[in-house]
């Protein structure tokens, strides 16, 4: 047998006769969805309890949405999940429960998750009621073994509640790809601590929110903070730092859904060139390449500059679009000139910071001959072409003499 759906009210008799089948180990379920019932009662969870044993592995998903499931029930549910070996369970339903005071519960869900050996691809915790306190005890072990967080429709989590999300998703451990929190209500606050989450943040590429008409009343100054955490300009580390991963976010019914464009230039590149995200992010933003502070490395750090502007130059070069593949433009408006001029310039900011130490190297030494005879093809290039606008001119001005003389 492959699922069990009863999505109808089940009577004492029912769960008994449910419970002998699950118990007795003979159907291997993949999907048992018991949702709809109203309330699960002791008896139900009693039985969900032993059944889960009697299918082990073999489940990949459970859904016990609107069943009135509280914390005394969900603590039975984890404690169901803990006792039984599903570590196949990918998706767990939990949505139209009350959790407004289950923060012990949500609590034990979050330990659960942590340490369980298998990560779910869904967690839905959609119109549950849940608080800043619950959502403090869950986001932990939610953000780090979890695909797609819903929280959909938990209107009493604030800023605060956010801010506990927000510090689970900047983590290294993170696996949250898909996060939706429409249905809470978003302003300037919350979306400076959203911000703050997807800094460092290399997971998540997606971001549900509700639309503007129904609870997001986020001004300019939230838009600029949102649009620091995909693109900090404030040096080239932070630009470095920044979110380079997100690249969709879902606002409902929304006209102008994204009114900051330096966003929506930001989520197009993340999402359509993200192994070069972070470099264009840098020479978009930082037409000059300090190289002062990597001075204090010496040398050795001079190949890695080098590699870095060779691993860039396909920015130059790189395209994005809106809706129409067909209708592209250009990431960055730089010839190839320009790139070798900015190439060079910094290699020889480097050079000069300690012309000793390249004295002493021979590979700094044939680094910085090579650097010379660039320097010097492009200073003679620039001397012909200034002599050939030269001519020009005179050319032009002859010929302006000649008409005049007619």
């Amino acid at each position: 047998m492959r699922s069990i759906d009863d999505s109808y009210y089940v009577d004492p008799d029912g769960w008994s006769e449910l419970g002998t089948l699950l118990v007795s180990g003979v159907c291997k379920l993949k999907e048992l969805y018991l949702h709809g019932n109203n309330y699960i009662g002791n008896e139900g969870l009693d039985v969900l309890s032993n059944g889960l044993r009697g299918i082990g592995s073999s489940l990949t998903v459970l859904n016990l949405s609107d069943n009135s499931i509280g914390n005394e029930g969900l603590l039975a549910v984890v404690e169901a999940l803990q006792t039984c070996t599903c570590t196949g369970l990918e998706e767990l339903d939990l949505y139209h429960n009350h959790f407004s005071s289950a923060v012990v519960g949500l609590g034990s869900l979050s330990d659960w998750l942590q340490n369980s050996p298998m990560n779910l691809k869904y967690l839905g915790l959609e119109n549950c009621r849940i608080s800043d306190e619950g959502l403090h005890a869950l986001a932990e072990g939610a953000a780090n073994h979890c695909k797609k967080l819903d929280l959909e429709g938990n209107e009493s989590i604030t800023s605060t509640g956010l801010s506990y999300l927000s510090n689970a998703i900047r983590s290294d451990s993170c696996r949250v790809e898909d996060l939706d929190l429409r249905g809470i209500p978003i302003a300037d606050d919350e979306m400076e601590v959203l911000g703050q989450g997807l800094v460092g943040n290399q997971s998540l590429t997606s971001l549900h929110l509700v639309d503007i008409d129904n609870g997001m009343t986020v001004t300019s100054s939230g838009w600029i903070a949102f649009s620091r955490a995909l693109c900090d300009t404030s040096s080239v580390n932070s630009t470095y730092l920044s979110n380079h991963t997100i690249c969709d976010i879902c606002i409902e019914d929304a006209v102008e859904a994204i009114p900051h464009q330096s966003i929506s230039l930001y989520l197009q590149l993340n999402g359509q060139h993200p192994q070069y995200a972070a470099r264009c992010k840098i020479l978009m933003k930082h037409p000059h390449l300090d190289m002062t502070p990597l001075l204090h490395w010496g040398l050795k750090c001079l190949p890695l500059a080098v590699a870095w502007f060779e691993r860039s130059k396909p920015c130059t070069t790189l395209t994005i679009y809106d809706e129409d593949p067909d209708l592209r433009r250009r990431i960055l408006e730089e010839s190839d000139k320009a790139f070798e001029s900015r190439e060079l310039t910094a290699m020889y900011e480097f050079v000069r910071g300690m012309p000793m130490e390249v004295m002493k190297s021979r590979g700094g030494l044939a680094l910085a001959a090579t650097y010379d005879k660039k320097i010097a093809r492009i200073e003679e290039e620039n001397k012909i072409a200034l002599e050939q606008r030269d001519r020009k001119i005179e050319q032009l001005e002859e010929e302006i003499m000649r008409l005049r003389g007619l």
